[in-house]
């Protein structure tokens, strides 16, 4: 779960403003205690310096003081957290949704760069760079052949927009240069928008950014222009993002006048978002999948659809995040994000689940989850001492332990096996496809041909083996025989995604997802 990157409200959205807890001039300010507060302050900057100094070994003083400031926001709430200048960026390309760079794919495959797609009317499709290319040099410092790494790559492809990169290209034998001037690249929160079958429409969100309420508006008037009347909506694994952009999903479905989150906080006023009405799916059957690792945005919209009856949830419970942060910049353009609010579902119920004895023990209680075994049954007792509140139509629902679904949908793990999660994690499956696909790249023209035609060969798995070995993933007989029809679906699917990127992945997954075909077995009650 993408769990750094947490929600603001919108008028706040992307905040980037001075906050006085770290900043000696503004602790000066803090009223009758402004002295202590100062003298706090100049303490802790006392002790490192001494440390500095003194310690019987050298200290890097810039990451410890960083290090106390983010313990000392994790004592407040295991939400609050310090952002390094040099990790912002990042953090802001989420939100925004974009970044400059020059529109590639690529996986390191036996300590080669190679392109698995090149996103359309990008910087490195007018140059003429293809799928399939090996890059060999980035301006002019050979990468072939060397333990590169992709944060390694990201750094050196990644840049501000109207700049040059040079690379070289291996295609067909020949190596060739190109010159690449960056753009905008946009980062699709909509990875899967499809139709399931003649009347049911398919969506999946990873997160929520600036654009995923427009990206979602325009993939709901393509699938309603094919026929879609019913809607699958994929929230699963989506940790959040921008609040705004759940608050306008959530309007799609909903007549107007209806709540769909309230906004609570000390020092903040008291906000209660409304939908206006006229969306594109306010009829639609619904069903809104969940699980373990759907949180903040995503909670709030599960939520607004479950208080107000306007779909189904399915799936398994949520994470239990109701905590609204706000970004503060500092000077050195750092950052603070500090919890400055709750927010609630429509029937008032706030979803955040206790903090655990730890910043540590808060953000693994999945592994308390599939220990309990609620993965595979659903658990009550974790609303024990909950708050019972009312739907719209008078069902209950709890408070204190994240959004529990309608329908329970237990975690698939039948066909799983050591071997099976030992070649999904070596890169043998990535590995390939990549090389499956060299010359096959234009034989199925969509999606749907390469599904309904397409099923993993036996000398495809046969290759996948024998890649896994040399990556070091011993064979395991046992363990193939049990997971054999997993493997040839997560083959196929690896290969729509070099094909089609992550739309082809994901529609060839729900073919034989257990929670999207639940869901469709619902909607054709």
């Amino acid at each position: 779960m993408n769990r750094k990157y947490t929600f603001t409200y919108p008028t706040l959205l992307m905040v980037f403003l001075a906050v006085g807890l770290l900043i000696g001039s503004r602790l000066n300010q803090a009223g009758t205690n402004g002295k202590l507060q100062s003298g706090n302050y100049s303490k802790m900057q006392e002790i490192i310096d001494l440390l500095d100094r003194e310690y019987v070994d050298s200290i890097e003083s810039k990451k410890l003081f960083e290090k106390t400031i983010s313990d000392m926001l994790h004592e407040l709430d295991p939400h609050s957290n310090y952002i390094p200048s040099e990790d912002l960026q990042a953090v802001n390309e989420q939100i925004d949704g974009k970044f400059g760079g020059v529109g590639i794919r690529f996986a390191i495959i036996r300590d080669t760069l190679c392109i698995t797609n090149v996103v359309p009317n990008s910087p490195s499709a007018r140059v003429g760079v293809q799928a399939g290319d090996r890059i060999l040099m980035i301006d002019g410092k050979n990468i072939a052949s060397k333990k590169i790494k992709n944060d390694d790559i990201l750094g050196k492809l990644k840049g501000e927009p109207n700049t040059e990169v040079k690379v070289q290209i291996y295609r067909d034998f020949k190596k060739i240069e190109k010159t690449i001037v960056r753009g905008i690249i946009p980062i699709p929160s909509i990875v899967c928008a499809q139709m399931l079958d003649g009347s049911t429409g398919y969506i999946r969100l990873e997160s929520f950014s600036v654009s995923s309420a427009e990206e979602f508006h325009f993939a709901t008037q393509q699938l309603k222009s094919k026929g879609m009347k019913k809607l699958i909506f994929d929230l699963r694994d989506n940790g959040g993002g921008v609040l705004d952009g759940a608050v306008k999903i959530a309007d799609e479905f909903l007549p107007a006048g209806q709540k769909i989150v309230i906004i609570k906080g000390k020092k903040y006023a008291s906000t209660t978002r409304y939908s206006r009405g006229g969306g594109l799916l306010e009829s639609a059957p619904l069903v809104v999948l969940i699980n373990e690792n759907s949180a903040s945005a995503s909670e709030i919209l599960a939520g607004a659809i479950q208080d107000n009856d306007r779909g189904v949830i399915i799936g398994r419970r949520s994470f239990g995040k109701g905590l609204v942060q706000q970004d503060f910049s500092l000077s050195d353009k750092s950052d603070v994000r500090l919890t400055i609010a709750r927010y609630y579902t429509p029937s008032g119920r706030c979803i955040q689940k206790p903090f655990g004895d730890s910043y540590e023990d808060y953000y693994h209680s999945d592994e308390k989850r599939r220990d309990s075994g609620e993965y595979f049954a659903p658990d009550s007792s974790v609303f024990k001492n909950a708050h019972p509140f009312k739907t719209l139509k008078g069902r209950t629902v709890y408070d204190g332990g994240g959004i529990m679904p309608d329908i329970f949908v237990p975690l698939d793990t039948s066909n799983s096996t050591f071997y099976y999660l030992s070649l999904r994690y070596s890169g043998a499956f990535q590995q390939a496809a990549f090389d499956f696909v060299a010359n096959k790249r234009t034989l199925w023209p969509t999606i749907q041909q390469f599904n309904s035609s397409f099923s993993a060969p036996n000398t495809l798995v046969q290759a996948l083996i024998k890649d896994g070995g040399k990556l070091g993933v011993r064979y395991m007989e046992a363990d193939f025989k049990r997971s054999e029809d997993l493997i040839k679906h997560i083959l196929k699917a690896e290969i729509a995604r070099q094909l089609f990127i992550e739309e082809g992945y994901f529609f060839v997954i729900a073919s034989y997802d257990k929670e999207v075909q639940k869901a469709l077995q619902y909607l054709k009650r």
